[in-house]
């Protein structure tokens, strides 16, 4: 029998959880599933000095906007001191490691030397074989790596990828105030919680060399590496806050759509055929890491709004009206507390949901719907708002105002009526009416609007814009 997947995502809570951290928590939570696994979530906070609570409840919360959902944890690295103690305990007691007295001043000084001289600046190992302690000096504890032969990782994306043991360096395993760094953590974390595959960036390549010689000294399998080809942006620069937003809460804040999110992400570096938009389900069932390609993905924004777009517009009215109900309030189009007829509501969105790329425009396009007043745009104003119109408002407002049943289709009866007395087009009265109705040259069909902003809304904005014409 097969041994049961185990895969974690471990974020450094250094910063917010960004585009790049959160296709890697994809990718391993989707081998997870689709491999009826486990998928592990811990947090590598051992960089006390730039971790913060802070940074550890956004990554919470982008994991849960993203319905990535854990196993197990999250594990904290600070809570597990005592286990990393133990485990450099062993190695040197069995003679893999070895305590260092150089100062941090002393180690950067010979590393000047050696890159002056165009040697590696990698460790000297002059305390590689000390047999007693410097008397006044704090030690910290350093990894005996070997020195010559091959390191060959056999990565599930990449292929077979060398690595020649002079180059590594004997590192710092524990620092000399006791605290423990990345590459000896990660290994005895993935160690005691029995991790069968290591998904993450390609940035962490040149690690692994170093992290499977660690495995071999505490004797442990090692597990399966598969290192994810760099997201880089428009420009094939490597992706930064200059091509936009990076993080996953300004996505969320800009009104995109989780499954929208997920389903672009996942495109960056896997592909299956031809297929763009794909259901969680469908994501579960074909993803593997056999499909990753080799090559870095290019991030593009505009795929990714349009995407979005095609979500909303696939979207129930009733779901998007639960998704815009935040952006209402931020936008101050709702006050606190304000409770709106989810069917009304519905019925607005449904007019407007072909025309919302994001959350945010939806939202914005409601405003005419929802809002007791509205501000209309100067150059509309100027151009519909004028002299030549005020005879139309003026007999659209009577003519509204007669109506008992104030549907869409009486509606448009009274305003053919209208377009025969004063033997004119449609447009010449409908324009001036939007405009005074919604601020706006361009919505919806004006008689559905009309009767979604309601017959007691209508009139009191035409009126307004009556009055402004004088």
């Amino acid at each position: 029998m097969a041994e049961k997947v185990r895969v974690r995502f471990a974020p450094s809570p250094t910063g917010l959880l960004h585009l790049g951290g959160a296709r890697t928590a994809l990718f391993n939570w989707l081998y997870a599933r689709h491999n009826k696994g486990t998928f592990i979530l811990r947090i590598e906070d051992t960089d006390r000095t730039r971790s913060t609570e802070e940074y550890i409840d956004a990554i919470i919360e982008g994991m849960r906007w993203l319905g990535l959902d854990w196993d197990e944890g999250p594990y904290r690295q600070t809570d597990r001191f005592s286990i990393y103690k133990s485990y450099a305990d062993k190695l040197l007691r069995e003679g893999k490691a070895y305590y260092c007295y150089c100062s941090p001043e002393e180690l950067e000084k010979r590393r000047q030397e050696a890159l002056a001289q165009g040697r590696p600046p990698k460790y000297d190992g002059r305390c590689r074989n000390l047999k007693e302690p410097v008397p006044g000096r704090v030690a910290a504890v350093r990894f005996k790596m070997p020195q010559e032969g091959e390191t060959v990782v056999d990565d599930l994306i990449k292929g077979k990828v060398v690595f020649d043991n002079a180059q590594l360096d004997d590192l710092i395993i524990i620092r000399s105030d006791r605290t423990p760094t990345y590459n000896f953590v990660v290994v005895v974390d993935d160690v005691d919680m029995e991790i069968t595959h290591v998904i993450r960036g390609d940035d962490h390549l040149n690690n692994t060399p170093k992290q499977i010689h660690i495995y071999r000294a505490l004797g442990y399998r090692i597990p399966a590496f598969a290192h994810l080809p760099m997201i880089l942006g428009p420009d094939k620069t490597r992706l930064s806050k200059r091509h936009g937003a990076t993080s996953v809460t300004s996505y969320k804040e800009m009104g995109y759509l989780s499954d929208a999110f997920v389903n672009y992400i996942v495109r960056l570096g896997w592909a299956h055929g031809d297929q763009e938009i794909f259901t969680r389900d469908e994501l579960i069932e074909y993803f593997s890491l056999e499909d990753v390609g080799k090559s870095a993905a290019i991030f593009n924004p505009e795929k990714l709004l349009w995407l979005n777009s095609q979500y909303i517009i696939n979207s129930t009215a009733e779901r998007l009206g639960e998704l815009v109900m935040p952006f209402l309030l931020k936008q101050g189009i709702i006050k606190e507390g304000q409770i709106l007829d989810r069917e009304w509501l519905s019925k607005g969105i449904k007019t407007l949901k072909e025309r919302s790329r994001a959350l945010v425009e939806l939202a914005n396009s409601l405003r005419y719907y929802i809002s007791e007043d509205i501000g209309i745009d100067p150059k509309a104003k100027e151009k519909f708002l004028n002299k030549k119109s005020l005879p139309y408002l003026i007999d659209v407002k009577e003519a509204l105002k007669r109506l008992d049943n104030f549907v869409a289709q009486e509606i448009e009866k009274a305003f053919m009526t209208l377009v025969e007395k004063h033997n004119t087009k449609l447009g010449n009265i409908a324009q001036p009416v939007r405009v005074a109705i919604t601020g706006k040259t361009e919505t919806p069909g004006i008689f559905e609007v009309l009767e979604i902003v309601g017959k007691e809304k209508v009139i009191k904005r035409l009126e307004k814009a009556i009055k402004t014409i004088g």
